[in-house]
């Protein structure tokens, strides 16, 4: 069973986690539910490294506000992860395990639902910030872009319900694709999860490439279970593309240009 893991002072996160926890019986810290439980803690989610000293799942889903300096309105989801130095939560040089097929049935399924966000963009992150540590998979589902948003209970209910849709059907299985290259909003790889055959594992954008080393390349195979392919934007990947082709070279990844 899966968590469900909002932080009380994140407007969005907290929100939605209102709108979900309704139907659901609190026992203790944690809501129950027939599909899924909730928890909603006390300290940001980015830094939630310990949750599974207290909390035992399959996997982990934050819901959580996005924020950009662009302030360009968003819905996004993203997995976790540190390519360097860790300036917001997590580890340093370290990934988490992600969660790609519920990561894909969620954004097919906002995609499917856009009429409903008609000022929203609709995109995956790159991989960034924590937590790093968990041993099961980590996914964030974020809510943009300002104190507007995040506070807006119709918009966050919205995307509530379309969790709890999520989250009531059996997963399906796609193979899964390591992604390199392209910038932190990447339009490649989004259409990749909503229109291609591929789910999403650790996406490591252009400018993270440079810390790309052999040590950290080879955690990022380790933490993405079941990975069989490695999806590059040729284009996107600047002056750190052949040292990345060799290392896919000693793996036995498929290798597709986007």
């Amino acid at each position: 069973m899966e968590l469900l893991v909002a932080y009380q002072k994140d407007p969005a996160g907290h929100n939605i986690a209102k709108f979900i926890s309704q139907e659901m019986e609190k026992n203790g810290d944690v809501y129950n539910g027939r599909y899924f439980d909730l928890a909603i803690i006390s300290t940001p989610a980015i830094s939630a490294d310990w949750l599974e000293e207290k909390f035992d799942y399959d996997g982990y889903i934050f819901l959580s506000k996005h924020a950009a300096e662009s302030g360009v309105l968003a819905l996004t989801c993203h997995n976790t992860g540190n390519f360097s130095i860790a300036k917001f939560g997590g580890y340093d040089r370290q990934v988490s395990v992600p969660h790609p097929y519920i990561q894909k049935s969620y954004i097919q399924s906002l995609w499917k639902t856009r009429s409903k966000f008609p000022q929203f963009q609709i995109t995956i992150e790159a991989t960034h910030h924590g937590p790093t540590a968990l041993s099961k998979p980590a996914l964030f589902i974020e809510v943009g872009t300002t104190e507007k948003e995040w506070n807006d209970v119709n918009l966050c209910n919205s995307i509530g319900q379309i969790i709890i849709d999520v989250m009531k059907e059996p997963q399906k299985q796609y193979p899964i694709a390591i992604c390199f290259g392209g910038t932190h909003y990447s339009e490649k790889f989004t259409n990749e999860l909503i229109h291609g055959k591929y789910s999403l594992g650790t996406v490591i954008p252009k400018h993270a490439l440079e810390q790309v080393d052999q040590s950290l390349f080879s955690h990022i195979i380790e933490r993405n279970v079941g990975v069989t392919a490695a999806l590059l934007d040729w284009n996107g990947m600047g002056k750190n593309k052949q040292k990345i082709v060799e290392m896919l070279e000693g793996t036995n990844l498929e290798v597709i240009r986007l």
